[in-house]
């Protein structure tokens, strides 16, 4: 098992990237995400099953509508969506994925995290993605100090 700050590193120095859970409601974690991974110069793809266009981009129904093929996907859609995503990750190849989780339940599945685990799926099972995207505001900065402090960093599988 390796560090989530070695995890983290690892999944953002990827090329192409997929945002599941994107919304017309730009408000959302998943958009803020999208914003912030296009926004420092990744190539990143929404999917949203129920839009075409979010953020001013092209989005797609799922993970296997985009035009081509993605690295690494962030999860943060409910769970009960999360094992269907993963399955399309198995797929299609991609290597990594981050179920998103900043409070509550977020998007973390335990059988995704499994079906990954078995696939070797390289996973981050909870946490935020901009905990570690450089460079990291104020808010994802002590966010990350307060999940480290409280022992509730997620472990990478």
């Amino acid at each position: 098992m390796t560090s989530l700050e070695k995890a983290a590193r690892e999944f953002l120095s990827r090329d192409r990237y997929a945002v599941a859970g994107v919304s017309r409601n730009t408000g959302e974690a998943a958009n803020i995400i999208f914003r912030k991974l296009r926004d420092t110069g990744r190539e990143v793809y929404p999917i949203n099953p129920k839009a075409t266009e979010v953020e001013g981009c092209t989005c797609y129904p799922d993970l296997g509508s985009v035009p081509v093929r993605v690295d690494a996907v962030v999860i943060a859609t409910p769970p009960s969506a999360a094992k269907g995503l993963v399955d399309a990750c198995v797929e299609l190849g991609v290597g990594q994925v981050w179920m998103h989780r900043a409070f509550g339940e977020g998007s973390v599945a335990r059988e995704a995290v499994e079906v990954c685990r078995q696939n070797g799926i390289r996973v981050i099972p909870g946490g935020c993605p901009m905990m570690f995207c450089d460079p990291v505001d104020a808010g994802h900065k002590c966010i990350r100090w307060i999940a480290k402090y409280t022992g509730r960093l997620p472990k990478p599988v």
